[in-house]
């Protein structure tokens, strides 16, 4: 179980909540064929070496791109050209340069400033010089540079700024003076600065430099023993004290990093994996999710372009069993693009592999993404480990249907809620970016309490009380919305749930907007002591109840996904994908209604149909 703390009444309880981050989608797709179209690089890739080993780290230098990794020869012309873990090539012509420092062990990362190409990662001598995981290198000729430390651990990332050389990884010490995880060195003299000594618990991942903040990413869950700072933080870039006006707190590990002056764009991992863009603010502006690990993440001009070991990007805001997307995705095989306002682009140069991309990076002046990593073919071209992409402008994708079909469009999702995100004390954010914040109530001493959950939070609801009246009591709530109701039009929503059979009591409601009298309802229940759920429609303009069931129970103590889905004339509800109950509703129902949608009961009286077990990964999808 995580740290909690517990709404009861006015205020929390307890000890401080660690408040998680984002597992659905707030740029879903927009165009017709299911993405935005959108100016960007090509998917074809443009004439480059291919390598024999993983690309872990990519740096630009004007017309030159640096490549470090885990290879000991580039491929040219399919001749092997032998290159020891380093490697430079004409960013335009993609010619390998003569330039040829050697690594006895892996290099993950590489920054530029000025005449200097910087190293970080495993090795433990470079060019046949000692030097213990970080070293630099002349950006001409290779030669090893002065500039050496020695550090207590391993480096995965490096960035540049504020006249420093910010690494970050894994380590304990640098020049057997304390460093955790985090150490910055002086650009001009080379020394280590001594008042610089930001700290985490658990390793970084990735760095980024941006004015006088230094962003954090990483599986840590303090920064310099801050509680409740998991994962992306950003601390000072000259006294590395901690900003705490940056607080997003993702729920699962930060992979990578990019900035630019919209903010900050990150690629996280989790059940599935997805990118998120933050602003300044440390508050969501997008997110993408993905069916596998997002790992690496760049942006030029405003479109992010991310990369990692998925094969489909999520059209919803719901990630099923091994973090497959549930109910609707598109393919994107280790590449994907999103642009300023949270789309999905059609950029998708389908790659191979099962790492698949390890590391991004954009060279503005040329207009150029660059990617590195396992994988061997791009856009059907043979193209082993480091790929580039030139400018163009994408082509719509084709449509899912024949322009011809009369198929109506899928709904649009309209609030999500993972319960990984909240904006304060008592409260859960939507993932569409729509606004629909769920506040927390409660009556009768109840407690909002959490569980853990594919990488994330589930919210639980107070246990089962036989007495009539005192009962703890509580619900989620947000207010109505137009765009909350779907009208006579098509309606799916749907939650995952967890409920044992000593929880299942008489009609507990999971989800509901609205009430049998006065604009309709929409609701989905666990019903009666069989714990079988059951969706329901009521219309404005009758209260006759439409209750399609199942025919199966979910009171078995296990995770379970649930959907309502209403066509024109027919109610659908499937559990784990599986329609289990339907019925026939009148094609003229209509659900229009002020009433706030509430999660957990209908309410806090007595008679609130309390729901008693746990609830995650919530949507509503109109139109």
């Amino acid at each position: 179980m995580p740290k909690t703390r517990w709404w009861q009444g006015s205020r929390w309880l307890g000890s401080p909540v660690r408040a998680w981050f984002v597992a659905a989608v707030a740029g879903l797709l927009a165009a017709a064929a299911g993405v935005a179209v959108a100016g960007t690089v090509a998917s074809t890739p443009s004439p480059a070496p291919s390598f024999n080993g993983p690309v872990y780290a990519i740096a630009y230098r004007g017309d030159t791109v640096y490549v470090g990794g885990n290879f000991t020869a580039a491929i040219v012309a399919g001749r092997a050209v032998a290159r020891q873990r380093l490697a430079a090539f004409d960013a335009r012509t993609g010619a390998l340069l003569g330039w040829q420092p050697g690594a006895d062990a892996v290099v993950r990362a590489l920054a530029v400033d000025g005449a200097t190409v910087y190293a970080g990662g495993d090795f433990t001598t470079l060019s046949g010089q000692p030097r213990k995981s970080l070293a630099g290198l002349d950006a001409a000729t290779g030669t090893v540079t002065g500039f050496r430390h020695v550090l207590a651990g391993r480096v995965n990332a490096l960035a540049v700024g504020s006249g420093r050389l910010y690494a970050a990884g894994k380590f304990s010490a640098v020049d057997a003076l304390a460093r955790t995880n985090l150490a910055a060195f002086s650009l001009s003299t080379g020394g280590l600065d001594s008042g610089w000594r930001p700290t985490t618990d658990n390793t970084v991942n990735a760095v980024a430099a941006a004015g006088n903040r230094v962003y954090l990413g990483g599986s840590f869950h303090k920064t310099n023993n801050v509680s409740s700072t998991p994962r992306l933080t950003a601390v000072d870039a000259v006294t590395g004290a901690l900003i705490t006006s940056f607080a997003p707190r993702p729920a699962v590990g930060v992979l990578a990093l990019a900035v630019d002056p919209a903010g900050i764009y990150t690629a996280q991992a989790g059940h599935g994996g997805r990118a998120v863009a933050y602003t300044s603010a440390g508050t969501a502006r997008w997110t993408q999710l993905f069916d596998g690990d997002a790992q690496a993440i760049t942006v030029l001009e405003g479109t992010a372009y991310v990369g990692g070991h998925f094969d489909n990007a999520c059209t919803t805001g719901v990630t099923g069993a091994q973090g497959a997307c549930v109910n609707g995705s598109v393919p994107r095989v280790k590449f994907a693009a999103i642009d300023p306002a949270g789309a999905l682009t059609g950029w998708a140069p389908q790659a191979d592999g099962v790492v698949g991309v390890r590391t991004l990076a954009a060279n503005p002046a040329l207009q150029m993404v660059s990617a590195g990593g396992d994988f061997t073919t791009v856009s059907g071209l043979t193209q082993k480990r480091y790929a580039s992409f030139t400018p163009t402008t994408v082509p719509p994708s084709p449509p899912t249907t024949s322009p011809s079909s009369s198929a109506p469009p899928a709904p649009v999702t309209v609030a999500s809620y993972d319960f990984d995100t909240t904006t304060g004390a008592g409260s859960f954010s939507d993932n569409t970016g729509r606004g629909h914040l769920l506040t927390a109530f409660a009556a009768n001493g109840a407690t909002l309490d959490t569980a853990d959950h594919n990488g994330g939070h589930a919210v639980v609801f107070p246990p089962v009380c036989t007495a009539t009246t005192g009962c703890p009591r509580m619900v989620l709530q947000t207010p109505s919305t137009a765009d909350l109701n779907p009208g006579s039009g098509p309606i799916a929503y749907g939650a995952r749930v967890r409920l044992t059979a000593d929880q299942a009591t008489d009609g507990q409601n999971i989800l509901q907007k609205g009430y049998s009298t006065g604009g309709g309802q929409y609701k989905l229940q666990a019903d009666k002591l069989t714990g079988r759920p059951r969706c329901a429609l009521t219309g404005a303009a009758s209260p006759t109840t439409y209750p399609a069931k199942s025919s199966i129970t979910i009171a078995d103590g296990a995770w379970h996904t649930l959907e309502c889905r209403r066509t024109s004339t027919e109610l659908r509800i499937l559990v784990d994908g599986q329609v289990t109950g339907s019925t026939t509703v009148p094609a003229d129902l209509t659900i229009d209604n002020t009433a706030p949608l509430v999660l957990g009961g209908k309410g806090l009286a007595d008679n609130n149909s309390q729901y008693h077990g746990a609830l995650d990964d919530t949507w509503i999808a109109t139109g």
